[in-house]
């Protein structure tokens, strides 16, 4: 009866409904992606120090591994800290500029990510495909300015997309059945015909989403084929690996997100999207740091070092 008089009032305010779980359940849930919450943001951190310390890693694809690691921080910090407090609190509000805040700030990051895979995968083609030339092409202005487009491109097409969705009257029920402030629950509480809106918000997510995967795509075709061309089996084995991690990263990250976004909102199912999403923000991001750890020996061998360092000055 509460819910139903809220919904009726003409409170600013949105609900997020989270997880409708017992409370003992909540409390587990809280435990469980607390610890997986600190992994995350450990295991970015440390990949941010060790590329930044140790001088062997002083390299374009290093660089670029640095940022990504430093985006996937700030894109977990946006959404886990509300999504872990609402699981110990029974105040499940949230602002309208709240919301707009942290929508706009989940599509920026994940947009430059996207944008910053698409540039590591040049990076990676320039690197096997044009050896010798490959210090020239990859010089620090080139590197500098790649990242700036990929930073700029995702927090100007967050900007509009957010201010697009945001416009809308919210008139209706204001429960947003989702752990956060994400693009299609909160379509679905607009009043009015979104028809216009989910158009726009289909091709922004084109340009975000399919295009720098297809440009992914088109660079390791031409990879692949360097690779084949390698007479040393040796020589192959170690071109395969500088990419293997990067191709895994990618196929996580395109994969779940093109499965949520890139499709008509009659098939959208806000209580399976909302699992899709929990893996998305919480699993992922905690495997990237060991999927290029593990798959990259100089990364493994510059950990190495650093703790021996740390050890030796204690």
């Amino acid at each position: 009866m509460e819910t139903e008089a809220w919904n009726k009032s003409m409170d600013p305010d949105f609900v997020i409904l989270g997880f409708n779980t017992s409370e003992s359940l909540q409390i587990l849930f809280f435990a469980l992606f607390l610890f997986m919450h600190i992994i995350t943001v450990s295991g970015h951190l440390a990949i941010v120090v060790v590329t930044l310390v140790d001088s062997a890693l002083c390299t374009p694809m290093y660089f670029f591994l640095r940022n990504l690691s430093f985006i996937e921080v700030c894109y977990t910090l946006v959404i886990v800290p509300k999504m872990l407090t609402n699981f110990l609190t029974k105040n499940l509000r949230i602002s309208l500029t709240a919301c707009a805040a942290q929508m706009f700030s989940f599509i920026a990051f994940g947009g430059t990510e996207c944008f910053l895979l698409a540039v590591m995968a040049y990076d990676r083609f320039v690197a096997i495909c044009n050896p010798l030339r490959y210090t020239v092409i990859m010089s620090r202005t080139l590197c500098m300015q790649l990242l700036g487009v990929a930073f700029i491109s995702g927090f100007t097409i967050s900007l509009g997309l957010t201010t697009l969705i945001f416009s809308l009257p919210f008139c209706g029920s204001h429960i947003i059945n989702h752990f956060f402030c994400d693009i299609p629950p909160v379509l679905f509480l607009a009043c009015s015909d979104t028809y216009a809106n989910e158009v726009a918000v289909f091709l922004v997510c084109m340009m975000i989403l399919l295009m720098p995967f297809l440009l992914i795509l088109v660079s390791y075709v031409f990879i692949a084929n360097s690779i084949i061309r390698i007479k040393c089996s040796e020589g192959r084995k170690k071109a395969f690996s500088t990419c293997a991690a990067h191709l895994i990263v990618v196929m996580l990250h395109y994969g779940c997100a093109i499965f949520i976004y890139i499709r008509p909102k009659s098939s959208y199912s806000l209580d399976r999207d909302k699992v899709v999403s929990l893996f998305y923000t919480n699993v992922t991001p905690m495997l990237y740091p060991m999927i290029y750890s593990l798959r990259n020996k100089e990364v493994k061998e510059a950990f190495k070092r650093v703790w021996e360092r740390n050890v030796f000055f204690h």
